[in-house]
C-alpha cells in the first residue's frame, strides 16, 4: 500500500475517526483540537509533530512511529505505547492525561512528563533513565524492573516505587516523596520535626 505523505501542514479540529488513518506519514505537522479517539493509527508515522488539545484516547498504535513529538494538553487514555515502532521513539508530554496507558518495556530516556496525570500507568521494564516527572500525579502507576537512574521525581506525587525491584541510582526525590519509596514497609512517617 502506498503511503500518503503530509509535510508542514496544520490540521485544526479534524475528526480523524472519519478519515483513513493507517499507513500515513506526517512530518513537521501540527494537530490542534483534533479527535483521534478510538482510531487505528497502525503503521502511521509522525515525525517532528505537535499535538495540542487533541484526544487520542484508546487509539490503536500498532507499529505507529512517534519521533520527536510534543503532546500538549492532550487526552490520551488507555494508550499502549509498547505497540509503537520502537525505533526513534521520542516524545514529551505537557499537561496531558495518560491515565491507564502503558509504556511496558519502552525506552524513554530523558523523556519529559510535565504537569500530567499518570494514574495507573504501567512503566514495567521501562528505561526512564534521566526522565523528568515535573509535577505529575502518579497514583497507582506501576514501576517494576524499571531503569530510573537519574530520573527526577522531585515535584511529582502519589507514586509508590520499590527500590528493591527498580534501579534508582542517582534518581532525585524530594523529602516529601520519600514516603513513596517506603510504602511496601507499611511504616508511618511523621512529618513533625
Amino acid at each position: 500500500m502506498e503511503q500518503d505523505y503530509f509535510e508542514n501542514e496544520i490540521f485544526d479540529k479534524i475528526d480523524f475517526s472519519n478519515h483513513p488513518t493507517t499507513n500515513l506519514e506526517y512530518e513537521s505537522c501540527t494537530f490542534n483540537h483534533c479527535n483521534f479517539s478510538n482510531t487505528d493509527l497502525s503503521g502511521s508515522s509522525f515525525i517532528n509533530c505537535n499535538f495540542s488539545s487533541c484526544n487520542l484516547s484508546m487509539a490503536t498504535l500498532t507499529k505507529t512511529a512517534f519521533r520527536d513529538i510534543v503532546f500538549l494538553n492532550c487526552k490520551m487514555l488507555g494508550l499502549r505505547f509498547e505497540d509503537c515502532n520502537a525505533f526513534g521513539l521520542s516524545f514529551s508530554f505537557d499537561n496531558c492525561i495518560l491515565t491507564h496507558s502503558s509504556f511496558y518495556g519502552c525506552k524513554l530516556k530523558a523523556t519529559l512528563f510535565k504537569q500530567s496525570k499518570l494514574q495507573e500507568v504501567d512503566f514495567t521494564n521501562c528505561d526512564i533513565n534521566s526522565a523528568v516527572f515535573d509535577n505529575c500525579e502518579l497514583t497507582g502507576a506501576t514501576f517494576s524492573n524499571t531503569l530510573m537512574e537519574k530520573a527526577d521525581f522531585r515535584t511529582s506525587f502519589n507514586y509508590s516505587i520499590d527500590p528493591e525491584v527498580n534501579r534508582i541510582n542517582k534518581a532525585i526525590f524530594s523529602l516529601n516523596g520519600l514516603r513513596g519509596l517506603l510504602d511496601k514497609y507499611d511504616i508511618e512517617i511523621d512529618d513533625i520535626s
